[in-house]
C-alpha cells in the first residue's frame, strides 16, 4: 500500500484580516487549498479578492490571522529562512528587474548571494537558464530598459528558475504583453512546466492564459476558494462570479482553447 504524497503547497482554513485606523477586513475566511507536484493551478477572483495576498502568503512575506500555510513539507513562514528560498521561484507581474544590472547580472543575482559559488560557474548557470528561456546569448549584456516587455518576462522567468526550484509562482505573467507575445510565453511556460517538472501555481485574470495553461482552476469569491477543477468544471459553478467572469463574449471566446469534450460539458 503506497502512502499519500503530500501537497506541495497546502493552505488550511486560512484567514487573512487587515487592520486600517480600527476598522478590520477580514479578506479569506476559512480558505482551504491544496496543490499537488506536477500540477499548473491558476487561481482567479474579483478585485480585492486576495488573490495576491495568498501569494504573499505562501512565500511567507505576510502571516494569515489563522490557520496554517505549509509549502514543500515546511510552514510557509520559514520560507524567508536560508537555503528555503531557493525552493520557490517567483516571477512578479511586471518582471522586477534591477535597472541598474545587465541581463546576465539579473538572472545571476541570487547565485551570486549565496557567495559560495566561483563566479565562472555563476555566469555559466546564468547563460543556461538565459538560452532555457529562449534569449540569445547576444542580449545577455543589455540592460532592462533596452528590452522589450516579452523579454523582460523571459529574463524575469530565468531569474525565477536560476536555482532549479520545484515550485514556480506566477503573478499575471502574460500582463501587458500583446497577443502574439503572451501566446509565445504561454508556450514557454507551458513547454518549461513539462520538461522541468514544476508544480507551478498563477494567478491571472487573463482568460486565454488561463485556458492554455491551466490543469486545474482555484476560483475565490466570498473569501474562500467557491470551487476548484478543470475548466469545463468550474465553468458550470453557478456563482455569480464564475457566471460574469467565464460566460461572458470574452470567456466563450476563450473557452474554445478547450478540448472539444471538455467544451461542451
Amino acid at each position: 500500500m503506497s502512502l499519500a504524497v503530500a501537497p506541495v503547497i497546502k493552505i488550511h482554513k486560512l484567514w487573512s484580516v487587515f487592520r486600517n485606523a480600527g476598522h478590520e477586513s477580514v479578506i479569506h475566511q476559512d480558505l482551504d487549498l491544496n496543490v499537488k507536484a506536477g500540477e499548473l493551478v491558476s487561481i482567479v477572483g474579483g478585485s480585492g479578492s486576495g488573490k495576491t495576498v495568498l501569494l504573499r502568503q505562501i512565500l511567507g512575506l505576510e502571516t494569515p490571522a489563522r490557520g496554517r500555510v505549509t509549502v514543500l513539507g515546511r510552514p510557509a513562514s520559514e520560507m524567508g529562512t536560508q537555503g528555503a528560498a531557493s525552493r520557490v521561484g517567483m516571477l512578479f507581474q511586471h518582471g522586477a528587474l534591477f535597472s541598474a544590472f545587465t541581463v546576465l547580472e539579473n538572472i545571476a543575482f541570487a547565485l551570486r548571494e549565496l557567495k559560495t559559488l566561483p563566479a565562472a560557474l555563476i555566469r555559466d548557470v546564468a547563460m543556461v537558464k538565459l538560452q532555457m528561456v529562449g534569449l540569445d546569448p547576444s542580449q545577455a549584456h543589455k540592460m532592462p530598459a533596452d528590452l522589450s516587455g516579452g523579454m523582460v518576462k523571459r529574463v524575469a522567468l530565468a531569474r525565477a528558475l536560476v536555482m532549479d526550484p520545484p515550485l514556480l509562482l506566477l503573478d499575471e505573467p502574460t500582463a501587458g504583453l500583446d497577443p502574439d507575445s503572451a501566446d509565445a510565453f504561454c508556450k514557454l511556460l507551458r513547454s518549461l512546466h513539462r520538461e522541468l517538472g514544476l508544480t507551478v501555481l498563477m494567478v491571472t485574470h487573463d482568460l486565454d492564459t488561463l485556458f492554455e495553461l491551466s490543469t486545474r482552476i482555484a476560483v475565490v469569491a466570498d473569501r474562500h476558494i467557491i470551487v476548484s477543477g478543470t475548466a469545463a468544471e468550474v465553468m458550470v459553478c453557478p456563482h455569480p462570479f464564475v457566471r460574469d467572469f467565464f460566460q461572458g463574449a470574452r470567456g466563450r471566446r476563450a473557452a474554445t482553447l478547450l478540448p472539444p469534450v471538455a467544451a461542451s460539458v
